[in-house]
């Protein structure tokens, strides 16, 4: 049975990876042409994301890397942003 979700009960909401590592909280939703575009996920202290960004405040993650919305929502974990393609731009750009 499909369960429905008001985007208000979303805000906040905790997320995981489907690995099951804390990645941070919902802080927004993005929608363009009355469909969801993509998830502004918000780094919290401890989280993946704090760790794997270092200083700033969160990202934005594509819809379709969402897996599942519950009581907390699942992502894909290929949106966590890799420190070493990160890392690989930089020299690429110097």
């Amino acid at each position: 049975m499909l369960k429905l979700k008001k985007i208000s009960e979303v805000f906040g909401m905790q997320v995981f990876t489907d690995s099951g590592e804390y990645f941070g909280n919902v802080e927004e939703l993005i929608i363009q042409d009355n469909k969801i575009f993509g998830w502004k996920i918000k780094a919290t202290k401890g989280s993946l994301l704090a760790k794997a960004i270092g200083g700033a405040k969160g990202v934005i993650v594509p819809h379709s890397l969402i897996r599942a919305i519950g009581d907390i929502v699942l992502i894909s974990k290929s949106a966590i942003p890799s420190l070493e393609t990160e890392e690989k731009k930089l020299k690429l750009e110097a």
